[in-house]
Parts: structure tokens; sequence; C-alpha cells
């Protein structure tokens, strides 16, 4: 009986898969980097939806005309698209640098420049990929304002231990001075004095143990929407006298997020109040939610988390760009009875929640404040 032997015949390889064009347009349609197509004489060839967005023009009126038009005045642009047409060479930019618009702010960005060569060889054109950096660029900020609190709270820690000793004698000491003295005696507003700065004085103190050693999260779901109607209710009452109208816009299809429900309401309650009190009467303030559709919390071993956003806006006196960039600051404040704290342990709070915090002011016109907050932890 012959033995079966091994087929000594190559191989045949595999032929190659068609190229689905259609499967390329929709990757250029949904992907979230812009990407621009020049050929070799410089005119644009394809322009793709996201493009559209970042340079805030449509591709109808882009496509046809030459790099040095599409990208007039902005040097560094036009240098990385010369480059590539003349030398055939990709060049990528590491360091980012500004897309200036013709609406909108500057929009920071990297750039990717590569030459495109047809089947024979020969070089076609090139392709500008670019990238919007803005949510690197604030997640940068939130880790240098979190290391800044860091090291706050290292010392107030220290500091609060040996504060509080004496501001409790001085207090004891006060009361004590206040039962010895009689009703109509002048030294008795002395003494009410040294009490209320006392407490207000503790009241610091206790605001900076929160921040330097906050009590651990307790996580469990919370009824956003009955949240925030509790918190509006009790600045309502608050707003009392000065005509301030208080509008919701809440999604009633947002479930039940997973967080600490004390440490929310001490956040919404802080951004609310100050919504208030920018405004000295007849004004608005606005809280909205809705589910982001930009944004979404990956973890390892999980499927992502949506991002639920929280918008507090108000048409008060608005904050300063000088001022703006120093909000988050310990200690710095724009009220005359602030502390500056307050913001700070906001901050603190979100980050403790795996969100983000944004805000955007315009003097005279209002500030709005968005809370970004992972549905799931």
């Amino acid at each position: 009986m012959p033995r079966k032997t091994a087929s000594s015949q190559p191989t045949r390889p595999q032929a190659a898969r068609p190229v689905d064009h259609d499967l390329y347009a929709l990757v250029l349609e949904n992907i979230d980097r812009a990407v621009i197509a020049v050929d070799q004489q410089g005119q644009v060839s394809l322009f793709n939806p996201t493009a559209e967005i970042f340079m805030e023009r449509s591709a109808r009126s882009s496509l046809g005309i030459n790099y040095c038009e599409l990208f007039a005045g902005q040097e560094i642009f036009l240098y990385l698209v010369d480059c590539v047409l003349r030398e055939g060479r990709s060049i990528t930019d590491d360091e980012g640098f500004s897309l200036q618009r013709p609406k909108g702010q500057p929009l920071p960005v990297n750039v990717h420049v590569a030459p495109i060569f047809s089947k024979s060889g020969h070089q076609d054109g090139a392709v500008m990929i670019i990238r919007d950096l803005t949510r690197a660029r604030e997640l940068e900020e939130a880790l240098r304002r979190a290391d800044r609190l860091s090291m706050l709270g290292t010392l107030a820690a220290g500091l609060a231990h040996e504060i509080k000793n004496p501001l409790g004698g001085i207090k004891g000491a006060a009361q004590l001075l206040t039962m010895e003295l009689t009703d109509d005696s002048a030294l008795q507003d002395y003494t009410r004095v040294m009490i209320r700065e006392v407490d207000r004085i503790n009241g610091i103190i206790e605001e900076l143990m929160d921040l330097a050693t906050p009590r651990p999260s307790v996580f469990s779901p919370v009824n956003l929407a009955r949240l925030l109607n509790d918190t509006a209710l009790l600045q309502q009452e608050a707003a009392r006298g000065q005509n301030i109208e208080f509008t919701l816009k809440l999604d009633p299809s947002i479930p039940a997020l997973q967080g600490d429900e004390q440490l929310l309401a001490r956040l919404f309650l802080n951004l609310v109040k100050n919504a208030r009190e920018a405004i000295k009467r007849n004004g608005r303030v606005i809280i909205e939610t809705k589910i982001s559709s930009e944004y979404h919390l990956t973890s390892p071993g999980s499927r992502p988390s949506p991002m639920v956003l929280i918008k507090v806006s108000d048409n008060g006196c608005g904050i300063a760009e000088s001022e703006l960039e120093r909000i988050f600051t310990p200690y710095f404040t724009t009220k005359p009875q602030g502390t500056g704290l307050g913001l700070a342990i906001c901050q603190k709070i979100v980050e403790d929640h795996r969100g983000f915090f944004q805000i955007s002011s315009v003097p005279d016109t209002g500030t709005t404040v968005t809370i970004s907050l992972p549905l799931r932890q």
C-alpha cells in the first residue's frame, strides 16, 4: 500500500483582497482628526468633515483651492506642506502649535504631513493630518493644579493642628469673659467680635483640612436630577429679593451615576451659589445636564463609561481673563468675603470622581462651568 507523501508543489499565494473604497470613505468621515490632501501643484483634493470643523469652512469652498490660500497667514502650515511637496519626506510636529480660525478661538494642534506616492512610485501630492490637542492641554493643566493642591494640603495638615489648639483657648477665654461682664458693658461688643472671628478662622482651617485630608469617598448610585433640584431650591430661597430666575434643563433619560452624594451635593451647591452671587439683581442661572457625545471614560478590563455633562451658567458679572487663570489657586478670590478655597475644593471633588472641570467666562456677560463625570466608576 503506497505511503502518503507531502506535496512538493508550492502553495499558491492568496489573492490580494480588493480595496474597499467605501470603507476608506467611512473611516475618513468618522475619524476625529482633520485629513487634508493636496496634489503636487498644491490644490486641495480631499477635505474630510473634521477638517471642516477645525478650519470652520466647508469642503465645497475648500476643494480645488491652493493650500497657500487655505492656510494664508499661517507660516508653519505653509512651510510643512511646502517641504513635503518639494522633498518628498514626512514631517511630524510633536510640540504643537495653534491653528488660527476665522471665527473661533485658536485651536491647539499637532500636525503630521506625509507625501502621497502613486503605484508607479511618483509623488502625487501630500496629506496633512491635524489632531486637536485641546483635551490634552486641559488634562495637563488639571495635573498641574492637582500637584499644587497636594503641596498645599501637606502644608495645611501641619499648620492646622498648631493653629486649632490656640484658637480653642482664645474662644474659651472670650466666652468666659462674656459671662463675667454685665450685659450693658461696652466690652461685650469686643468679646462677640473675638468669638465670631475665631469661628471664621476655624472655618477656614476646616476647609484647608478638607483639601489636605479629605474623607474617603463613598460611592453609591446618585439621582443627579434630584440633587440638582434640591440645590436650586436652596439657592432660590437664598436669592429671595434679588429677582433671579433659576432654570433647570435636566435630561430625564440620564440614569443614576456612581458618586459620593455628600461630596457632589457640596460641589453643586458651591457652583450654583457662585453663579447666584455673581448676579446683583435681575439675572438668570441655568442648570443643564446631558450625556456627552464626545468623551467616554475607559478603564482596563471594563467597558467605556459615558460621561455626563453638568453645566451651570449665569449672566452675571463674569471673570476677567487674567483672573480666570488663577481661580483654582488656593486663597485667590474675587469676593470681598471669600476664602479662595471653594473652587479648589470643587476641583478636588471632581478629580476624586475621575471627572473634568471646565470654566469659560466673559466679563459683564456671564460664566459657564462645565463638569464632566463618568456614569460608572
